[in-house]
């Protein structure tokens, strides 16, 4: 099973990789200039954590489709279409971060994928107990990005991409 293991554990980095290369001409320039929290982690502790998160629920994936034999039957539908669907809007952050400079709406996004994961590991629980543990940092580190997310958008409102607009004391601006 070596090859498909590392086919699972691969896959998740295939979108921050692609993220990267599109977000990172305007990575510098704009993210220099965010105002962040004091206790915000160095930037290669983002880069670390997000490998071994990548890593880790990849290899989750690998035991739930291990455990419910090996192939794309009906079976996975639900369990890895969830993890699918939560892998897409993963890598999407990247591109909303830093593409779009869009805080708000990335905000908005981290919530929904928790809340996907959330259900994605409740699927998971009666498949292989191994994996939904494997979850929990990812979990715990979806709220670690949530809470920095929430305080760069709330902290940086010129941020915003100038096409949207905000309502301020009774006018648009």
């Amino acid at each position: 099973m070596w090859p498909q293991n590392t086919f699972f554990m691969a896959l998740p980095h295939v979108g921050p990789i692609v993220g990267w290369l599109f977000a990172k001409q305007h990575m510098p320039n704009w993210y220099a200039t965010l105002k962040k929290p004091p206790w915000w982690p160095p930037n290669k502790l983002f880069l670390i954590i997000w490998t071994a998160i990548y890593s880790t629920k990849g290899y989750a994936s690998y035991l739930i489709w291990k455990d419910l034999g090996g192939s794309l039957g009906r079976l996975l539908a639900l369990p890895l279409g969830l993890y699918a669907v939560q892998l897409i809007l993963n890598w999407i952050i990247l591109l909303l971060v830093f593409g779009a400079h869009n805080l708000g709406l990335a905000l908005c996004h981290l919530v929904l994928l928790f809340g996907l994961v959330l259900g994605m590991a409740l699927s998971w629980y009666s498949v292989n107990g191994l994996a939904v543990l494997l979850l929990l940092p990812y979990l715990a580190w979806l709220t670690v990005t949530t809470s920095l997310v929430y305080l760069l958008w709330m902290d940086n409102p010129s941020s915003a991409p100038p096409s949207q607009t905000h309502f301020t004391g009774g006018k648009l601006d």
